[in-house]
């Protein structure tokens, strides 16, 4: 497990840095998972150990919004006296999300359909 979490910080700290460097507005922990998830794509998949890493931090992901939750409660006034952007900026990237979502799950059962009529064809 320690091997695991040892890449996804690895793939991080690469992310920061390129950030860093090429002064893109994306955090880097964003550009070091689109680099993790590149490498599973052109590799074999994830390791063992990375797969144990990743199913023990997604079973107690719900402690990872403790200290966005007390964030929101510290600046209160501030969410309150800017409500309205926030809201609009919540409801638009939830369709975005949603349309995207369905989109990518429109192609991969599209793609699906395809290999298992050619591996019927075959």
């Amino acid at each position: 497990m320690l091997a695991g979490l040892t890449w996804l910080l690895v793939y991080q700290c690469i992310g920061e840095i390129l950030v860093r460097w090429t002064g893109l507005a994306v955090p880097g922990p964003v550009v070091g998972m689109v680099l993790l998830f590149a490498t599973l794509m052109l590799g074999k998949g994830a390791s063992e150990a990375l797969q144990a890493s990743a199913s023990g931090l997604l079973s107690h992901l719900s402690l990872l919004f403790v200290p966005a939750g007390v964030g929101v409660m510290l600046h209160f006034h501030r969410v309150a006296s800017e409500w309205l952007p926030i809201a609009v900026a919540l409801i638009v990237s939830t369709v975005l999300t949603l349309a995207a979502t369905a989109l990518t799950m429109r192609w991969l059962l599209a793609r699906q359909e395809r290999r298992e009529t050619a591996q019927e064809g075959s």
